[in-house]
């Protein structure tokens, strides 16, 4: 689509139909929903689809637990950045998945590495040994800070599994105290999971407060206080210290060097461990493999998951041997963690992401992107603010973001909120074109009116 094209005056599903190339048929129904002639009736294949898309948001409401406030539209097919749903609709997707379909849908050397795996081996446990487990975690190692690996199946349970390792790591240095530092510290705006230990480690009150008691001994910090964070470290009772180097869900606020460099500092001075959470920013998001290379301050350990296996779940703690030398065997495990066919995919997305020429591009087009974004946007009443690195950027607003993450879907546009609610979070595959950030970038300046008379809550 041109990006001199306005959207306004297209029926956005009119539009979404007449400009694909291939919609027939889709796999999942292998049915024909080519548009008809004009004047013609909805054909029968169309008006199944329809209905089939209702059953199917119906049959969820009864059969599902009720966690997710879903948009109503079910997807059955995607190739690259677009997404097909059971009718047929074509949608550009700048969500990934919440930024895990790093290299689109569909991605023919993730795909052969997935079947070749398939037909091979899929799971054997962590009782014995897998060659493609090895060698993900000798590629990680080689490609980072790190010099060890553990493998979960989530962004959660990595954060699990660090903070674990990180009361362990104090009980083995301080061998002869009762009570060894077991506090951490986080930060505002922070998401670090919602299982227990990570839950108690994000700071959103409402997501918290269900379900506490949570773990505790967590302290909340304004996220770059370098003062606040200095002393509480100096303390000698914290074991280690949360921190994403760029918050995606805390609604795209990037860290400063002067933070993260006090954070180090501090940690070294007191002994306590610096943790890095780049579930969502880091394997290539920012422009960088990793994060906080932009910033030239490394971590005691990181944390991994949503692009790693493009899709499959995947989790990954990466530790030093300083570390990874306290823990023993049965000190944590998982069942189907690292198995042979993750590992294959996660091998296959690794080595296209790491490569120079790839993150060079991620970073010309976040640029690109972001510089458009403020062109195009930045006049506009609402908007306050236009941030992020690489391909995770954000959209500040004066009210909320839902109507035009709602307007934007129907126009054919998958768009995320963060934050409180008010910021528009693009986290597109990093494969996405120039062509299509102009598409969305179109998009979402025509679909701006949605904001008008809104309030933020």
């Amino acid at each position: 689509m041109s990006s001199s094209i306005h959207l306004s005056s297209i029926n956005p599903i009119s539009f979404r139909h007449s400009n694909r190339q291939v919609l027939s048929p889709l796999a999942c129904l292998n049915v024909d929903v080519r548009e008809p002639d004009s004047g013609s009736s909805k054909p029968p294949a169309l008006r199944q689809n329809a209905q089939r898309a209702k059953e199917t948001i119906e049959e969820e409401k009864r059969v599902l637990v009720g966690t997710y406030a879903r948009a109503p539209v079910v997807f059955s097919s995607g190739k690259g950045c677009k997404l097909y749903d059971v009718e047929g609709r074509e949608y550009l997707d700048l969500s990934s998945g919440i930024a895990v379909n790093a290299l689109g849908h569909g991605d023919p050397d993730w795909l052969r590495a997935l079947t070749e795996q398939a037909n091979t081996l899929t799971h054997v446990s962590n009782i014995y040994y897998s060659v493609p487990q090895v060698e993900l975690a000798k590629r990680l190692v080689a490609s980072s800070f790190a010099d060890r690996v553990f493998f979960t199946n989530s962004g959660t349970e990595a954060n699990e599994a660090a903070i674990k390792f990180a009361r362990k790591f104090q009980r083995s240095l301080h061998p002869s105290e009762e009570q060894p530092p077991v506090e951490f510290i986080a930060f505002s705006n922070c998401f670090h999971g919602r299982t227990m230990g990570a839950l108690a480690l994000t700071s959103k009150e409402h997501y918290r407060i269900p379900f506490e008691p949570v773990m505790p001994g967590v302290s909340f910090l304004e996220y770059g206080d370098t003062q606040a964070a200095t002393k509480l470290i100096s303390s000698g009772k914290i074991a280690a210290v949360f921190v994403e180097p760029i918050q995606g869900e805390g609604g795209i606020y990037s860290a400063t060097e002067e933070f993260l460099k006090a954070l180090r500092t501090a940690c070294d001075s007191a002994g306590a461990l610096l943790v890095f959470d780049e579930v969502q920013c880091g394997l290539g998001r920012a422009g960088y493999l990793w994060a906080h290379e932009a910033y030239g301050i490394y971590p005691d350990m990181m944390t991994l998951a949503k692009p790693l296996a493009g899709g499959l779940p995947i989790g990954a703690v990466l530790t030093s041997e300083r570390v990874a030398g306290s823990i023993n065997f049965g000190d944590h495990g998982s069942t189907f963690a690292g198995n042979p066919l993750v590992c294959s995919a996660a091998i296959a997305v690794l080595d296209k992401i790491s490569k120079p020429g790839f993150l060079a591009s991620v970073s010309k087009k976040g640029k690109y992107f972001k510089e458009l974004l403020v062109k195009k946007l930045g006049g506009n009443a609402h908007v306050k603010e236009v941030r992020g690195l690489g391909l995770i950027i954000g959209i500040e607003l004066d009210v909320s973001a839902s109507p035009l993450v709602d307007a934007c879907r129907q126009s054919g546009l998958l768009i995320l909120t963060a934050g409180k609610g008010n910021v528009v979070r693009l986290v597109p595959p990093l494969v996405i074109s120039e062509q299509e950030l102009d598409t969305a970038a179109d998009v979402l300046l025509d679909c701006l009116p949605a904001l008008d008379g809104i309030e933020l809550k």
